[in-house]
């Protein structure tokens, strides 16, 4: 069954919402190279420090030695670590671990921004913290941008968040927290052109924003309206992905008291409005 936009991005919220941010950050996150781990031993501060994982998974600690980490969580290091101490040096250990830096999955944010590519991300991001990392929006950015989330099953869910609910509305729910190996889409405006001929007070090339939702009638507005001698049997000519060329023809009136739906426009098709003869 298909479901709307909205009940999609409720669910995703939910899934982001529903977990606690710390179990979010590091909970079920598998450390890999060049992630960088703060490491805390209650019984022996002295050895406590940030470590960056090697290229081979490991990391390096005093009296310990080389410890392989590259695909467990930070809750299973500290249990590997707990026990590696508490076989030679102490009774018990107690040992803190968190990821500090998630270089081994970046943050990819994309499209619209000043700086677009990866971000290594630390502590607790937000959507708009991840954007102003990427130097912020473009003038080109677009009414839309979609974040994708990976999950480890190989699964992965889209979010479109409008940019003017994100930056200009007075509700923080769509800045959502970014986790590691999300993708950020801030989505460009671009510019189409439609060809308006014959009787309209503005014949020719129309330029559209992509975002726009184009009808006839939307057409006919930017052209000028029709002239006093336009027909109201309008044709629309198409050319088809397969290169053929496709002619309908529209009751304008028809659509204009709007007893047939307005038809949709596509990029590139040509709008004529020939001459009344009556």
């Amino acid at each position: 069954m298909k479901r709307s936009t909205r009940w999609w991005a409720g669910l995703f919220l939910a899934a982001c919402l529903v977990r606690p941010a710390a179990a979010q950050e590091t909970g079920d996150y598998a450390i890999g190279p060049k992630d960088l781990l703060d490491i805390r031993v209650l019984e022996l501060p002295e050895i406590s420090a940030d470590r960056r994982v090697s290229d081979d998974g490991t990391i390096d600690l005093p009296m310990v030695g080389q410890v392989p980490v590259a695909g467990m969580t930070a809750a299973e290091v500290r249990s590997r670590i707990e026990t590696l101490l508490s076989s030679k040096y102490l009774n018990r250990a107690t040992v803190i671990v968190n990821v500090k830096e998630f270089n081994n999955k970046p943050v990819s944010v994309l499209g619209a921004v000043q700086k677009p590519g990866s971000l290594s991300i630390s502590g607790r991001w937000t959507l708009i913290k991840a954007i102003t990392a990427a130097g912020g929006l473009t003038e080109r950015a677009g009414r839309k941008i979609l974040v994708l989330r990976r999950a480890d099953n190989g699964l992965s869910d889209t979010l479109e968040i409008s940019t003017q609910d994100l930056f200009q509305s007075a509700t923080a729910v769509w800045n959502i927290p970014i986790l590691p190996s999300d993708v950020i889409n801030v989505v460009p405006r671009s510019t189409f052109t439609v060809f308006c001929l014959g009787e309209v007070k503005g014949s020719g090339a129309l330029q559209f924003e992509s975002e726009d939702r184009l009808t006839l009638l939307s057409v006919i507005a930017k052209a000028g309206g029709l002239t006093d001698r336009a027909s109201k049997k309008i044709r629309i000519k198409r050319r088809g992905a397969d290169g053929k060329d496709t002619e309908f023809v529209v009751d304008y009136g028809r659509v204009l008291s709007g007893d047939v739906p307005d038809p949709e426009i596509q990029p590139n098709d040509v709008i004529v409005v020939k001459e009344s003869f009556f």
